[in-house]
């Protein structure tokens, strides 16, 4: 249509100039070559003429587009405007709310503080409280992995807290370094290393969503040893991949039975660099190969010194299980350099860091990263940041105000040690292949990609079996978990 037009108004210019140049020949008595002259100047003239009409036109309907688009501008900077006006709103009530909640805290505290001075244990006798107080929290989130008895044993744990909490397990006494190696080799071999689960809560509905795996050595006198205080003996004996290994096993089968009840729960379970190197990693690989339907559901945890310790081999490793739709996290973390996309990259999608450090208290100083910033910096990348080691109200409290995502601590709920059920096959043994990972060989058992027969397998999955003991250690968070 615009060709034609264009045509039409060129052939009418050309008939108008050949009018022109026709009438100065017959008319006023040019010569053919001065009529030709009159008639070409009259078909350029109005050839100019009609392209600066076009141009003005389409400078005209221009500048009514720019106009519409300004005025479209201005509804949408009025609409964000008003948005921003609510949003804020609500985020004055929310602070209120908070600040209702921490309006309570000071009474608390000096409650507490009154307290630990008639009884001269300040720390303690506090932080052991919060424990036994998360400890009623779990049971109500997490039934299926409860105990019947741990409502009495937790009542008679309140009576001797004051020399509980003061009183340090030590099985390692009057032993040197190569005895202690053999002691923790013996009991990784006899099957003595028990799991513990601690949650790790959503904030600020504190709503369980993932559980995090603890290693407990239970010595031959019955004392439960935390994992910080052997886990430096097993690696010094060159121990920590048959200890991985079977650790993952028995991982494994939680996770299988946690999913039976939600799909939306994970694990946290911890290894040690040297595991991804070790020559029996190929073994491992082969039985997570075979689980690897929950890999979204097991989290692969490694300590801040160890990831950045880590050379080609290690890397090489961690992109194979990535590979399989695993995950990591990182923990023990003693600064905030941390780099998204670098840990992206690697397949890290959580960090762990103390409270404390990351609201410069006990000790820490005041970090150069805001929380609230680092936690916005890190799920940018698509990491999730978890503050650990919550143990009061007053530090819940700033957390939240940090918008820290996850939360763990003993102020929800303390590690609870998983109960053999749930670490046995259908057939009332062990999983094999936990037991050939003590001999150094990791073989998938034959049914590990099988779901328990019924729920009733998950009521006996895992809970509180050993809270009995008054010098129990289990709620005490140290070293590797």
């Amino acid at each position: 249509m615009v060709r034609f037009s264009t045509v039409f108004v060129m052939a009418c210019m050309a008939l108008i100039a050949g009018s022109l140049g026709a009438a100065s020949y017959l008319q006023f008595g040019f010569t053919g070559q001065e009529a030709a002259l009159v008639a070409f100047a009259v078909f350029m003239a109005l050839v100019v003429y009609t392209t600066l009409a076009a141009r003005l036109r389409e400078r005209a309907d221009s500048r009514e587009q720019i106009a519409g688009l300004a005025r479209t501008s201005g509804d949408m900077t009025r609409q964000l405007a008003e948005f921003g006006r609510r949003i804020n709103a609500i985020d004055n009530r929310v602070d209120h709310a908070f600040e209702g909640s921490t309006e309570k805290a000071p009474s608390a505290s000096e409650l507490a503080e009154l307290s630990s001075q008639v009884k001269e244990l300040a720390g303690s006798v506090a932080a052991h409280n919060a424990t036994l107080g998360g400890a009623n929290s779990y049971r109500g989130q997490s039934a299926e992995l409860a105990d019947p008895a741990d409502a009495a044993v937790a009542s008679a744990a309140l009576e001797v807290a004051g020399s509980t909490v003061q009183r340090r397990v030590d099985a390692f006494s009057r032993l040197d370094r190569d005895a202690i190696i053999a002691l923790v080799g013996g009991a990784i071999d006899a099957g003595r290393i028990d799991l513990y689960l601690q949650p790790v809560v959503a904030l600020p509905q504190r709503n369980v969503r993932y559980y995090e795996a603890m290693s407990r050595m239970k010595a031959e006198s019955g004392e439960v040893i935390v994992a910080g205080d052997f886990i430096k003996y097993a690696e010094a004996g060159l121990l920590m991949p048959k200890l991985d290994h079977m650790t993952v096993t028995r991982c494994v089968q939680v996770v299988r039975r946690l999913l039976i009840k939600s799909r939306e729960i994970g694990l946290f379970c911890n290894l040690s660099s040297t595991t991804l190197t070790d020559p029996a990693f190929p073994q491992l690989l082969e039985f997570l190969e075979a689980n690897r339907a929950i890999g979204p559901s097991l989290v692969f945890e490694f300590t801040q010194s160890a990831v950045r310790a880590m050379g080609p081999p290690e890397h090489e490793s961690l992109a194979v299980l990535a590979d399989r739709g695993f995950r990591f996290s990182m923990d023990n973390v003693v600064d905030l350099e941390l780099d998204g996309r670098e840990m992206r990259g690697r397949g890290f999608r959580f960090v762990k860091a103390p409270a404390a450090l990351l609201l410069g208290r006990d000790g820490f100083p005041k970090p150069d990263t805001d929380p609230a910033d680092l936690s916005g910096m890190l799920s940018g990348f698509g990491v999730d940041l978890v503050a650990e080691r919550i143990e009061t109200e007053n530090i819940a409290a700033d957390v939240l105000k940090s918008g820290v995502p996850f939360g763990q601590g003993n102020l929800f709920a303390p590690p609870r040690p998983v109960r053999a059920e749930a670490l046995q096959g259908e057939n009332g043994e062990e999983v094999r292949s936990a037991k050939a990972a003590t001999n150094g060989q990791v073989k998938p058992h034959p049914d590990s990609a099988e779901q328990p027969k019924s729920s009733a397998d998950l009521l006996a999955a895992a809970a509180n079996a050993s809270l009995s003991a008054p010098n129990n250690q289990a709620a005490r968070p140290a070293g590797r978990r």
